[in-house]
């Protein structure tokens, strides 16, 4: 059981108190009104549902009381008790009283019925209340002690990963440490044998060809000069290569954007120049056209600036998406 069902059962035990609770009070004062009118003076007959009122507001308190009681896990002593039990003998008498005068001793069981229940209901409910609410103490202290629980092992968890990562990449450096240390012995060994090599046929060579070596190293000299010379001018013949590539691109470009612009300025003065007041010459048209095909105006626009039709327009706009008619507008308006 969580504390889903718990509430779910306290819930329906509220639901049933009360109705049994509100049930019973109304069949009260629809029972014991009656007595009180035929034993009040009758100018006072307005007054007979007050009793059954009175004692059944009681009721409620006591049962009101108790399930806040019963939450908060207190006890109201023997006072509470006292008045449960006053008010619950009080509803059974009267609801009694008529069929005890009368000597009905059927009507005493039947009108005893309500009273009876209320009581027990009562009595019964303040237990279930106090059973639920040591189940909900008893399910809050389980929950926190599992996620008590829960966190510690987490906490042991992580503090167990930090420590084996931590553990891993102090190995890891003792490793390279102790290679790095091995590395640098076996460097250092085999450079003092070469060192060692190097100084004995340096001696030997010394000895037994001193001038030859003399001439050797002259004509080593000479040729590390002539191959360091013919890099150098590899080198600057291809910083000159280089060179000259990037002034031939920066030209290309800078033409290339000088053109784009003189277009721009062209296409510009075309379409500047506002409607046409009359059909302009084919020749002077088509170049118009081609401008605002470039600058994307609509054919409607196109057609007012060459005063020609729209259906003409219109197939110089189609003629003008094909890239050979785009490149010949092109040079159609370069050369106005």
């Amino acid at each position: 059981m969580n504390a889903v069902h718990v509430r779910s059962a306290e819930k329906a035990l509220n639901v049933g108190t009360w109705l049994i609770v509100f049930g019973a009070m109304l069949y009260s004062v629809l029972t014991v009104t009656p007595l009180m009118a035929d034993h009040t003076a009758d100018r006072w007959s307005w007054t007979a549902p007050i009793l059954p009122l009175v004692v059944d507001a009681a009721v409620v308190i006591v049962v009101k009381l108790d399930d806040v009681l019963a939450r908060l896990g207190g006890n109201g002593g023997r006072w509470p008790v006292v008045l449960r039990w006053m008010t619950g003998l009080m509803t059974l008498a009267l609801n009694t009283a008529d069929s005890a005068l009368k000597k009905d001793l059927v009507g005493m069981a039947v009108h005893s019925v309500a009273p009876l229940l209320l009581i027990v209901t009562a009595e019964t409910g303040l237990a279930y209340r106090r059973a639920i609410a040591k189940a909900v103490s008893a399910l809050e202290a389980k929950e926190k002690s599992e996620r008590a629980e829960r966190e510690q092992t987490a906490r042991e968890r992580a503090e167990r990963a930090r420590a084996d990562q931590r553990e891993e990449r102090e190995h890891a450096a003792q490793l390279v440490r102790e290679q790095r240390d091995h590395e640098a012995l076996l460097a250092r060994e085999q450079t003092e044998r070469e060192e060692r090599a190097r100084r004995e046929a340096r001696e030997t060579r010394e000895r037994e060809q001193a001038a030859e070596q003399a001439a050797r190293e002259r004509r080593e000299r000479e040729r590390e000069q002539r191959e360091q010379e013919a890099l150098n001018r590899e080198r600057q013949a291809r910083e000159r290569a280089e060179t000259e590539r990037r002034e031939r691109a920066l030209k290309a470009e800078r033409e290339q954007r000088e053109r784009q612009e003189q277009a721009a300025r062209e296409r510009a003065a075309l379409l500047d120049r506002g409607p046409a007041e009359s059909k302009l010459p084919e020749h002077e048209a088509r170049p118009i056209v081609a401008a605002a095909f470039t600058s994307g105006l609509p054919v409607r626009q196109a057609a007012e600036l060459s005063g020609w039709s729209v259906g003409w327009v219109t197939a110089r706009y189609a003629e003008h998406r094909a890239p050979a008619a785009g490149r010949h507008a092109d040079l159609a308006i370069a050369g106005q």
